[in-house]
């Protein structure tokens, strides 16, 4: 089925309100918005590190960060961060 041309005057208009959109949202400040919504996370310098693990212990791992909806990587380090100081 070929598709339908706009008429010129439809597509016209349609660029028109395109332009108006990024006009609007170049002209908006989205900082506010972006800290009311909570995602902002400190940005940390990270570094890739090697670590041997039994593999009952990573699908364990996996269990656990999947009731949270995390991968197990995530679900290590957030371990590893709330116990450090355990030790």
């Amino acid at each position: 089925m070929p598709k339908r041309r706009r008429s010129s005057k439809a597509a016209e208009k349609k660029a028109g309100n395109r332009d108006l959109q990024v006009e609007r949202f170049e002209r908006r400040d989205l900082g506010k918005d972006i800290r009311a919504a909570g995602g902002l996370r400190p940005i940390r310098k990270t570094l890739p590190t090697s670590i041997i693990l039994e593999q009952d212990l990573i699908d364990k791992l996996r269990k656990k960060a999947a009731k949270r909806g995390l991968g197990y990587q995530t679900m290590l380090k957030l371990i590893v961060r709330e116990h450090i100081d355990e030790y």
